[in-house]
């Protein structure tokens, strides 16, 4: 690893921090396709792109005033031109970009606010209501719309003259992306200028994206994989980003079966592959012009991986996070795909990462252990949380609270999170192990794996399940599919059906949602 890209001396070390790629990309190759927008046929060559932007930094620095001062300017809206337009715009005036989860509900949604305090919030008229029933977090907040009307942003980027990129240096912040809530605390994650340039150079390695490469992206812009991973690194390198507003499977399928699109890569979460797998309008032919199919955000099911790559299609898994960007990912190689099952790669070209123990030593290979992770990718911390911040570094390096193992080959298993974990009757139990038994069922189409205390063996396991259409697998059925597979310790203790499992935007199982239901459930018995 080249030791320079970590101790730059200043901001003008690297002209693409301090600025934005795409005035770089402007300048090199002005008529190349930058953006294409499905729901509207909108399209923009990176000569409009820039042009656009610049227009966007002026109404934010004329109208609003904001220029290096970090003021934060947040967008709860779908996937659109503009709010790409927006988050750069934001870099060039020194303001920091929060793109909001429109899937939150109000009383998620306030503290957000409440913590970041933006100054101006844009929303698109679908969410126009949800907006005003949250603006009461901030009180000198801002709103205006996304609509083409007189008062809305498109309209008012129009109407602007351009305002050029103001000196911010490479550590400044430049996004803020609040965690899922796995744990049922967001967290507003900085992502530097210095951050955002290397999690989209490493992931353009892994990814092998390039001027040629045609990205879809229907995952939202609210999460580092929609809006770093796909789309950021895209435009970084030249490529041309297709922006979806929202996934459906027919129509994602349509995207990529597109001859004059000729889309090249594209990024799912796990329920996003299965979906295409399982629609109706699924063909292997459809998918026969892409480079890879990525896949992060969650466990992977090994049977998917092979039926794609029965179809000719590389699935191929990674591993990441807002904190860090892609951090480990598996190459684009079927034979490495075939070889390594259950692996999330090797690690991405510009981080150094750890695999440390419960002592604080570095585990030995094929030894479980918490992966630490360090490079110029890896936030400084947490928004407005320094004791949070703090907890998360030990000598400069991160640590992700998942655990993980590096096998002889170099390649990576991810097994679960820290917290996760629960011990049986004095054994370690990792529910992403436990998940993957139960997903190898036939009827089984979702699973999740959650610790509860128990008065005999410390803790035991109770496993939400959720059956396929039409399916009739019974309780005993999948204990028994279990006990097949699972050493005793790890066989959930109790088995429950269900109609969905809660789940984050990038597919990660809400497991506080869950063990609060459980202790739900257990109080309601103790009431009766």
């Amino acid at each position: 690893m080249a030791e320079s890209f970590f101790g730059m001396a200043s901001p003008t070390d690297c002209g693409l921090v301090q600025d934005d790629p795409i005035l770089y990309r402007a300048r090199v190759a002005p008529d190349r396709p930058a953006l294409f927008e499905i729901a509207t046929g909108r399209q923009l060559t990176y000569a409009g792109l820039d042009a656009r932007i610049a227009r966007c930094a002026g109404f934010l620095t004329r109208v609003f005033g904001l220029r290096r001062n970090g003021q934060r300017v947040a967008i709860l809206a779908r996937n659109s031109i503009d709010s790409i337009v927006l988050a750069f715009a934001c870099q060039r005036v020194g303001a920091v970009y929060v793109p909001l989860n429109w899937r939150l509900n109000a009383a998620e949604l306030r503290p957000i606010l409440a913590d970041c305090t933006p100054a101006l919030l844009i929303h698109d008229e679908e969410f126009a209501a949800y907006a005003a029933s949250v603006a009461g977090a901030v009180p000198q907040m801002t709103m205006m719309s996304t609509t083409d009307g007189p008062e809305g942003l498109a309209a008012r980027i129009e109407a602007s003259h351009p305002a050029g990129p103001v000196p911010v240096g490479a550590d400044a912040a430049c996004i803020l992306l609040y965690t899922s809530g796995t744990t049922g605390q967001p967290k507003g994650v900085i992502i530097t200028r210095r951050n955002a340039f290397f999690a989209a150079v490493n992931f353009s390695f892994v990814g092998e994206i390039g001027p040629g490469s045609v990205a879809l992206c229907d995952l939202p812009f609210f999460h580092t994989i929609g809006l770093i991973a796909v789309a950021r690194t895209t435009l970084m390198l030249g490529g041309t980003l297709v922006i979806s507003d929202r996934f459906t499977p027919a129509r994602t399928l349509a995207a990529l079966a597109d001859r004059e699109l000729a889309i090249t890569h594209y990024f799912a979460v796990p329920q996003i592959a299965l979906a295409l797998r399982d629609d109706p309008a699924y063909s292997a032919a459809a998918l026969a012009g892409l480079h890879a199919l990525f896949v992060g955000g969650a466990p992977l099911a090994q049977a998917l991986i092979e039926s794609y790559l029965d179809d000719g299609v590389a699935l191929v898994n990674g591993y990441g996070m807002s904190e860090a960007g892609t951090v480990l990912h598996v190459p684009i190689d079927r034979r490495a795909v075939k070889d390594n099952p259950g692996s999330v790669g090797l690690p991405a070209p510009l981080l150094d990462i750890r695999i440390v123990d419960a002592q604080g030593n570095d585990a030995k290979e094929g030894e479980i252990g918490e992966l630490w992770l360090r490079g110029p990718a890896v936030t400084p911390g947490y928004w407005n949380k320094p004791l949070e911040t703090a907890a998360a570094f030990a000598d400069g390096w991160y640590r992700t609270g998942d655990l993980g193992r590096r096998e002889a080959n170099g390649f990576y298993h991810v097994v679960d999170r820290l917290k996760d974990m629960y011990i049986s009757g004095g054994e370690n139990v990792y529910p992403a192990e436990v998940e993957a038994a139960l997903a190898s069922h036939p009827d089984v189409l979702d699973a999740a794996v959650v610790g509860v205390p128990d008065s005999r063996w410390g803790e035991c396991g109770v496993a939400y399940i959720v059956l396929r259409p039409g399916a009739t697998a019974t309780v005993d059925e999948v204990a028994g599919h279990c006990a097949a597979r699972l050493a005793a310790f790890k066989r959930p203790a109790r088995i429950l059906f269900v109609e969905t499992i809660p789940r984050t935007a990038s597919g990660k199982v809400q497991k506080h949602v869950l063990r609060q239901s459980h202790s739900d459930e257990i109080l309601q018995r103790q009431a009766l």
